[in-house]
């Protein structure tokens, strides 16, 4: 297993893995999310099941934080191998991509990215950890409601973070944009299909950052006074 992650192509294999689950990961995210805008009593439920659910909290949760560590750590390793190895980029058969300030810039978008989810952690994650483990209320209630549709609202009624998350989403479609068809180009799967993953991707880096940030913008205008 250490030969594999010492080899350029096992970093590059194992970043797109990675990749592809945090992409599943966003999509299973938004879903909930949206459903914040037409569903009150449907948000609750599906925001309690995860919360409380010991396959989520206990197996599927750990998954993800390790995939979010590992993610971004092997990007930082593959950026400063690629600056040593005289700025090859992650992507360098990537064709038209390699030419894009994207596909040269991907460090960048991805420190914005980093900073993003450290904030997002602290005002979703952490507070919900300490609600749980630390306080000892698993019931999900506040004055005998769930509490997890007010909670959501009410984190978006700063104009701040409203623009703080915009910001960070642009950035996450910007790293979309190039990384979608760079993760399958590393699991060799692109031959006579480049365009069409390229069409894909795009969609994809357009429609996943834009509804996160239509959750945030339409709980920011619409939040209980």
């Amino acid at each position: 297993m250490s030969g594999f992650f010492k080899s350029s192509i096992g970093r590059k294999i194992a970043m797109a893995l990675s990749a592809f689950f945090l992409m599943f990961f966003l999509i299973i995210h938004l879903a909930v999310n949206i459903t914040s805008l037409f569903s009150e009593d449907l948000f609750n439920e599906l925001s309690h099941f995860m919360g409380t659910n010991p396959l989520v909290q206990f197996a599927l949760q750990p998954v993800l934080v390790f995939g979010v560590v590992f993610h971004f750590v092997l990007g930082f390793i593959l950026e400063i191998k690629n600056k040593k190895a005289n700025g090859v980029a992650y992507a360098k058969d990537n064709g038209a991509a390699n030419s894009t300030w994207m596909s040269r810039n991907m460090i960048y978008s991805g420190i914005a990215i980093l900073a993003f989810v450290v904030i997002h952690f602290l005002d979703f994650w952490i507070p919900e950890l300490n609600t749980k483990y630390v306080v000892g209320d698993m019931s999900g209630l506040h004055d005998g409601s769930f509490r997890y549709f007010h909670e959501l609202q009410e984190k978006f009624v700063p104009i701040w973070r409203v623009a703080a998350y915009t910001v960070a989403f642009v950035f996450l479609g910007l790293h979309l944009a190039h990384g979608f068809t760079s993760a399958f180009q590393s699991m060799g799967v692109t031959a006579g299909r480049k365009k069409a993953l390229q069409n894909f991707g795009k969609i994809y880096s357009i429609i996943i950052p834009l509804g996160f940030i239509i959750v945030a913008l339409f709980h920011h205008l619409n939040h209980n006074h």
